[in-house]
């Protein structure tokens, strides 16, 4: 099985940390290794070298293959620029049709915690196995949510297929749902019939290239010109020609919500995406109390917060409760949690100032 690791994301939400230089997934916000190292020590430790790839960024290439030295630069698939994920799950698919159509593939986010990597990976086989046996088909692997997720997707499964054997139901998907309010995400969990979606998509490389044919015909256009430039003098600027043109649109509504004949395998491994500062705070703290600290702190009747200082500076705080302090030395960011989905903004407000697109 191959393992495709996406790695070209720009993680506004985790600013200022995380950066358009060195976004988060290169970097160490979750211990010491940084999101990429982590993901691809969990990958390595069930694959072999020559079945991991990464897809990220052509101008951060040169950081990846820093990070992962016993990769071969031939496993990085580079794209030209930023077209989501639909181009990005695409293009190392087509990359990899040429020499390995038939295999079948898992697409790995590097933004996710998992605590239970026996479970993942016990996930993943079960899911290649089912895809093994059915090669037209591609399977999902879905979470049993523990609480009502307001920030996730949600697949809605249809009838029961029967089981992989390992202890893993495989059910029918009937739709996909988008990210609910408080109060459809707690029917979710009542009804007992709805997973988390965390994109862990399993296929065969030829096949789900044939979903985009389906449903979306203008990236399989597109990489029909590339793929014939292959190997040619034109290759390079052909492929950044065509990936200019992609219409940028996710894999969940370009492909998965369009797609029929969807598998979803129900699993539990602790998985959480490290989507923003509230959700590092609730990796790290051991309790709801807990101040989550990396750095120098000293505090008066402060509970709740993370704070995150670089070496040689001190924070103090007296009396602030479930707030988020981040602090980079160009750049301070101070919000309570229950705000920090809204720190995109923050990024989106810079980008429009020409004076402060350097913080960016």
């Amino acid at each position: 099985m191959i393992a495709l690791i996406l790695a070209g994301g720009g993680g506004t939400r985790l600013w200022p940390v995380s950066r358009q230089g060195s976004p988060k997934q290169l970097e160490s916000i979750i211990g010491p290794l940084s999101m990429l190292k982590a993901t691809y020590a969990r990958v390595r430790s069930r694959f072999e070298i020559e079945d991991i790839y990464v897809a990220t960024a052509e101008d951060q290439a040169a950081v990846v293959l820093s990070q992962l030295p016993e990769l071969s630069p031939d496993n990085i698939m580079r794209e030209p620029c930023r077209r989501d994920t639909a181009a990005a799950i695409g293009y190392a698919l087509l990359r990899l049709s040429v020499s390995r159509p038939d295999d079948i593939f898992v697409v790995i986010n590097s933004d996710a915690h998992v605590r239970d990597p026996d479970a993942y990976h016990a996930a993943i086989a079960a899911a290649g196995r089912t895809v093994a046996a059915d090669p037209d088909r591609t399977a999902l692997i879905g979470l049993r949510p523990s609480y009502p997720e307001t920030g996730y997707g949600y697949i809605k499964l249809a009838s029961r297929l029967g089981h992989d054997g390992e202890g893993l139901d495989i059910h029918e998907v009937d739709r996909f749902v988008e990210k609910p309010d408080r109060k459809t995400a707690e029917g979710y969990l009542a009804d007992g019939g709805y997973l988390w979606n965390p994109t862990l998509i399993v296929g065969r490389v030829r096949s789900f290239l044939e979903l985009y044919r389906l449903h979306l015909p203008r990236h399989a256009e597109l990489f029909a010109r590339m793929r014939a430039s292959f190997g040619s003098e034109s290759e390079a600027e052909t492929v950044a020609d065509c990936f200019r043109r992609l219409p940028s649109i996710s894999i969940d509504y370009g492909i998965l919500e369009k797609a029929e004949r969807l598998l979803a395998l129900p699993a539990e491994f602790g998985w959480m995406d490290i989507g923003n500062w509230r959700t590092v705070r609730e990796i790290l703290a051991r309790d709801r109390q807990e101040n989550v600290v990396r750095g120098s702190h000293v505090e008066i009747d402060s509970v709740g917060n993370l704070i995150h200082c670089p070496e040689g500076k001190l924070v103090a705080t007296v009396g602030i409760s479930d707030m988020i302090i981040v602090d980079t030395g160009d750049a301070l960011l101070i919000c309570p949690q229950e705000r920090a989905h809204e720190v995109k903004l923050i990024v989106e407000r810079l980008k429009a100032d020409e004076k402060l697109k350097s913080y960016l």
